[in-house]
């Protein structure tokens, strides 16, 4: 018996093991730091960046990533997760932002993949008290709506990347390409991802303590850490 005990013990305590190391390995692969881009800077007339709160805590800054402009379109090296701006593209009343994100090789700078799209309800940008409201697409078919109110925030409550049809699914180290779009009205916002609606949320979900101060104000682009993405019509209509 105790022969049996202990043969069952140590195969317990050794299975234990592999699922913490396994746990550890994934948590490793998710929490990936974020590099330092060679060259970084804006140079994009008129646009200006942030990094997240968090990567600013770990002494990141905007100057980390490059984000030029060739032509009519924005080449973006992200290091740290942040977003980018022009204060000229303010929105109001009734709306549409809307850009096209091409990654040119798909996670090739990482194990997994990282999103990039639009913000909207830009408010008090640059400063540690910044709200906006982004829907990013991610090129394994799916995608994240949060926010920032200052701090993070994701309306219906919804934390985790949600799976749709609408989102284009890539191969490891080809290209993909994502139409985003938010479509704004003075009661609600919706995302729209290859034309194809995936959220929707009226104003009390979006404007209040803690999350938006008006779906009103700049719309920019989002895009997450260690991705290289190119962003071409971006836009705003009435």
């Amino acid at each position: 018996m105790r022969r049996v005990y202990a043969t069952t013990f140590a195969l317990v305590t050794a299975l234990s093991v592999a699922s913490i190391q396994a746990q550890q390995a994934g948590a490793g692969a998710q929490g990936d730091a974020s590099r330092k881009v060679a060259g970084g800077g804006i140079t994009a007339k008129g646009w200006q960046g942030k990094v997240d709160a968090t990567e600013a805590s770990k002494g990141a800054t905007i100057n980390d990533s490059k984000f030029a402009q060739q032509g009519s379109e924005f080449h973006v090296n992200n290091g740290p997760a942040a977003v980018y701006w022009n204060p000229a593209n303010t929105a109001s009343g009734s709306y549409t932002v809307s850009a096209t994100f091409t990654e040119p090789k798909y996670m090739s700078s990482n194990d997994h993949p990282h999103p990039y799209g639009l913000f909207i309800g830009g408010a008090n940008l640059g400063t540690d008290k910044n709200t906006l409201l982004y829907c990013t697409p991610y090129g394994n078919g799916t995608y994240i709506v949060r926010g920032f109110g200052p701090a993070p925030f994701a309306p219906g409550g919804n934390r985790r990347p949600v799976a749709s049809d609408a989102v284009k699914k890539a191969e490891t180290g080809g290209s993909v390409t994502q139409e985003v779009a938010w479509v704004v009205t003075p009661e609600k916002a919706e995302c729209k991802i290859n034309g194809t609606s995936v959220a929707s949320f009226p104003k009390a979900d979006l404007v209040g303590e803690g999350k938006l101060t008006s779906l009103d104000g700049i719309a920019g682009i989002r895009i997450a850490h260690n991705v290289d993405v190119n962003v071409s019509n971006f836009k705003i209509t009435k």
